[in-house]
Parts: C-alpha cells; sequence; structure tokens
C-alpha cells in the first residue's frame, strides 16, 4: 500500500484524535485527485458486537453510529457515484445484526444523497 501511495487510518487513529477529525482527514485526502468516489464499506470496520456476521471479526472496531455518520459525511460531501457493503456473511449472522447494520449503510448514504439532491447537489 506504502508503494503504491496509498493512505489509511487504523482503530487507533479514530480513537486518538477521535472519529470526525479522522473522518475528514480522509475525505480531504480522497478528494486529492479523483472527481468522483466509490465507497466501499468492510462491514468488519464495526466492532463484532454489532456486526457478528462476517468472515474476520475484529474486536475494537468501530460503534455503527460513528460509521453511519462517516457515510452520510462522505455522501454529502463528495460526488459519490457508487457503494458497496462487503464481508456480510449470512451463516454467521443468527441474528441478522450484521445485515441490518449493512442495511442501515446504505440507507443512510441514500438518504444523504437525497438531501444533497434536494439542495441542488449542495453539501
Amino acid at each position: 500500500m506504502r508503494a503504491q501511495g496509498m493512505r489509511w487510518h487504523l482503530m487507533g487513529e479514530l480513537l486518538d484524535r477521535g472519529v470526525e477529525t479522522v473522518v475528514e482527514q480522509a475525505i480531504q485526502e480522497a478528494l486529492d485527485g479523483p472527481e468522483f468516489i466509490y465507497l466501499s464499506v468492510d462491514i468488519d470496520v464495526l466492532d463484532p458486537g454489532f456486526a457478528p456476521g462476517t468472515g474476520t471479526p475484529e474486536p475494537g472496531g468501530m460503534q455503527p453510529a460513528d460509521l453511519l455518520r462517516a457515510i452520510r459525511k462522505i455522501a454529502l460531501r463528495t460526488k459519490l457515484v457508487g457503494m458497496d457493503v462487503v464481508e456480510v456473511s449470512p451463516p454467521y449472522d443468527h441474528a441478522e445484526i450484521t445485515a441490518q447494520n449493512a442495511n442501515r449503510c446504505i440507507l443512510d448514504a441514500i438518504s444523504a444523497l437525497a438531501v444533497k439532491q434536494s439542495r441542488g447537489g449542495k453539501p
């Protein structure tokens, strides 16, 4: 990743600097070059208590409210042209908690895009 000039942020940074600050920096980094943004949400970014139905649960992850706030901000502040949510594994998602969080990620992005559209495309 480093050799390709990619940038990333780890969970410790979100905890140390604050989710909002890091998301703001990530948006600025994403907009450094491309005109359009494709957002891919790996559901295992959430703590397994909120997303147990994934193949690679990672304790100490984000809370859904923080992820949803980040998705809304990205959709409002960028030219978002596509999105996916990956790593949802129904066989491991016995209570459908992971699927519900994945569904909400998509609904919040669509809702933010609708708000932006109603404002004439302005954040």
